[in-house]
């Protein structure tokens, strides 16, 4: 999809804002009138419905990854702190995911997609602020786990500071995990965002 989408002006067979309304509606290949030179059909302004999915693909790659990579960043970084520090910056971080987590995600990016009038910068913004508690259950839980082990008792004992065995003990070990939270939350975001362009409140064309 990332490679479909970069070459998108060359993959694509048509202009996927050409309309052609003598062209409307047509079947997909596989149906009883479709034809290969439209594979997947049109839609009702006579667009290639396959031109429009490629170059749909570059949108929904770019929200789905930086809002991704915003969440991301949030949630890491207050599941390290909380479970690397404990006592009340852990509490701290327990309050602010569970306020988070009793936020409604779609009413909230509904009310300010519908506010914004569909900005893609306000739209991965609210998707990024909306969805960083996975990261931070998954960092937190693994680094509680992790700062009573051998290795980073050794590093304590050795004088290194914290910033050091965060950065160098901790956050390599959970980087798996992370790939695998993100990789989820991008899918996540691209459904959330394709819901509200369903609902008239996404990107603009």
């Amino acid at each position: 999809f990332l490679v479909v989408a970069i070459f998108a002006p060359f993959l694509a067979p048509y202009d996927p804002y050409d309309q052609n309304l003598s062209a409307r509606l047509l079947d997909p290949v596989w149906g009883a009138k479709g034809s290969w030179s439209h594979i997947f059909g049109t839609d009702a302004f006579g667009r290639d419905v396959l031109s429009r999915l490629i170059y749909g693909a570059r949108l929904s790659l770019l929200i789905g990854f930086t809002a991704a990579f915003i969440a991301g960043f949030i949630g890491v970084t207050l599941g390290i702190v909380g479970g690397y520090f404990g006592g009340k910056v852990d509490a701290a971080v327990v309050y602010l995911t569970n306020v988070k987590l009793a936020l409604p995600v779609i009413l909230v990016a509904l009310s300010i997609a519908s506010i914004s009038g569909g900005s893609i910068l306000v739209l991965i913004l609210v998707l990024g602020l909306l969805t960083w508690d996975r990261y931070a259950v998954v960092v937190r839980s693994l680094t509680q786990q992790m700062r009573d082990q051998e290795f980073v008792l050794s590093s304590l004992a050795a004088g290194a500071s914290h910033a050091r065995i965060i950065f160098r003990e901790i956050l390599p070990n959970l980087t798996n995990q992370i790939i695998v939270v993100a990789s989820l939350d991008m899918a996540i975001i691209i459904l959330i965002e394709a819901a509200l362009s369903f609902l008239g409140l996404g990107v603009r064309p």
